[in-house]
């Protein structure tokens, strides 16, 4: 092949991940999910869509990568591949618990099943995504919350495993906020099963390390492009888009920040507070029960200043990681 054919082809290629790749997961294989699960195909297929989710994300942030030294490993990998396999477990687990938990506490049945099925996703994601929301923003408020919710925002390096890299309580924590409501008016078992894989996607997406175009709709999903400022290190700054699927709850409450100006790199990741703070699954684990699981905002004073007076920002990090 010539050097202009793998050019054309190379070029092709980015195009069509560019403006293809979110259509792909959000339509496509949220679409196949409710295919398959309307059709009464058994669950694990569920779980053939999620593993076509995260080799697509992986080879997508490989052709139009954001940041291509985000593509390489910093002793992290494998402890973010536990952090995904232990969290989509406790995910599922909690869909099939629901069986058991609609015996212990009766539902009002208030769930609108003759609803078309794509419907009451739609209903469910957009009630999770309230609740889910509220904790996520809880979480950069109240301390004890921020000690869980800090394993989360050690990254350094943004890409689509991210998103479930969570301490599993917190992540509970967040879920039974976003879910429980829809539990107590009947929530259907199927329609859950669909919703926990919108949850994965959604993660994949949003912490995706590919510069995929979405246009406008930047401004209403929660995606890469807004999350990244949810990222930045300094203490308040990054009080932000909080919204897991949309931004609708961040523009209703004066949340929502969009610089399209803004380039990102490792040195605005992570915790200013905190740089050195445990790179390891087990100690992430263990981290937030110990004393120094806090947070400080002295150290970080000036740096948050700054990037409050560059941003236009009125919170310099009064309130924030402690």
């Amino acid at each position: 092949m010539s050097t202009t054919s793998s050019t054309l082809t190379t070029t092709a290629a980015q195009a069509v991940a560019s403006y293809g790749y979110v259509p792909f997961m959000l339509i496509g294989l949220n679409g196949a999910a409710l295919a398959l699960t309307a059709a009464g195909a058994p669950k694990y297929w569920l779980l053939v869509v999620l593993v076509v989710a995260i080799a697509t994300s992986f080879l997508v942030e490989r052709i139009i990568p954001y940041d291509r030294d985000w593509n390489h490993d910093r002793a992290d990998t494998t402890r973010d591949r536990i952090h995904v396999a232990v969290n989509e477990t406790l995910i599922l687990a909690s869909v099939a618990a629901i069986p058991l938990l609609a015996a212990v506490v009766p539902a009002p049945q208030l769930w609108p099943h003759n609803w078309p099925f794509v419907v009451q996703v739609l209903a469910a994601i957009l009630i999770a995504d309230l609740g889910i929301t509220v904790v996520h923003l809880a979480s950069h408020k109240i301390g004890v919350l921020w000690r869980f919710h800090a394993v989360h925002h050690s990254i350094t390096r943004f890409y689509g495993l991210n998103g479930l890299m969570k301490h599993p309580l917190h992540q509970t924590v967040e879920m039974a906020a976003g879910v429980a409501p829809l539990i107590l008016i009947g929530l259907p078992v199927d329609v859950a099963s669909v919703l926990a894989l919108a949850v994965a996607i959604q993660l994949l997406l949003q912490h995706s390390n590919a510069d995929y175009r979405i246009g406008p709709a930047k401004y209403v999903l929660a995606l890469n492009e807004g999350h990244r400022f949810h990222h930045l290190k300094w203490a308040g700054i990054g009080d932000v888009n909080f919204g897991l699927f949309t931004l609708v709850w961040d523009h209703l409450l004066r949340t929502y920040s969009y610089d399209p100006t803004r380039r990102f790199d490792s040195t605005q990741l992570g915790m200013a507070a905190k740089p050195d703070y445990p790179n390891g699954y087990l100690q992430q684990m263990i981290y937030p029960f110990t004393p120094g699981g806090g947070c400080t905002l002295t150290p970080t004073a000036t740096a948050s200043t700054n990037e409050a007076q560059r941003t236009g920002s009125s919170d310099p990090g009064s309130k924030y990681r402690c």
